[in-house]
């Protein structure tokens, strides 16, 4: 069974007053972005998929990884929702609305998250060489910044850090398999 455990971040949670989104909303969103997760993965990308929802629970941007497929270090899964959430409202702010994405924003996209005024960040996996809600970095806390938004770190944490190892895992298996056969090659 998929563990489902979340952890809320954010020193500023007394001050927030408004409409909740109940745990099958988060679970029905996490897992739309997982499957943009898949998606990626079946392309031969990095699996980090992200779906931003507006306050009335419609997705209005889904993204995942294309870095590799678009030769571009800013096809972030996160960066690619947002961009469409932006151009479905017709507008550059996403005030009210939550970001649900498979791994824990890096630095380049919690600035877009913090930019673009999104409210909630959902996150499953947690990133520990570049994950900037905490992990390495908590940018969304720094002080001096217009806008903090509210991290929510774990949403099936143990399902969306399977797809990341699994996925490097059969790469260096690939890598290992290619060095045996060139050895074995240059023996000849």
């Amino acid at each position: 069974m998929t563990n489902f455990f979340f952890d809320t971040m954010n020193k500023n949670d007394e001050l927030r007053s408004d409409r909740m989104l109940s745990n099958e909303e988060k679970k029905k969103y996490m897992q739309l972005a997982i499957d943009q997760a898949k998606e990626a993965k079946s392309q031969g990308e990095v699996p980090i998929g992200a779906v931003v929802v507006d306050p009335a629970g419609k997705v209005i941007g889904t993204g995942y990884n294309r870095r590799e497929l678009d030769e571009d270090a800013t096809q972030h899964a996160e960066m690619i929702a947002i961009k469409e959430a932006c151009d479905n409202l017709g507008m550059w702010r996403l005030i009210d609305c939550s970001l649900f994405v498979t791994l824990e924003p890096c630095p380049m996209c919690a600035g877009a998250i913090i930019n673009s005024r999104i409210k909630d960040v959902y996150f499953g996996a947690l990133d520990h060489k570049a994950g900037a809600c905490g992990s390495v970095v908590d940018l969304f806390s720094v002080e001096k910044f217009n806008h903090h938004p509210h991290a929510v770190r774990g949403l099936y944490h143990d399902q969306c850090a399977q797809m990341l190892k699994d996925f490097f895992r059969a790469i260096r298996e690939k890598q290992k398999a290619a060095k045996q056969a060139q050895k074995e090659t240059e023996s000849q």
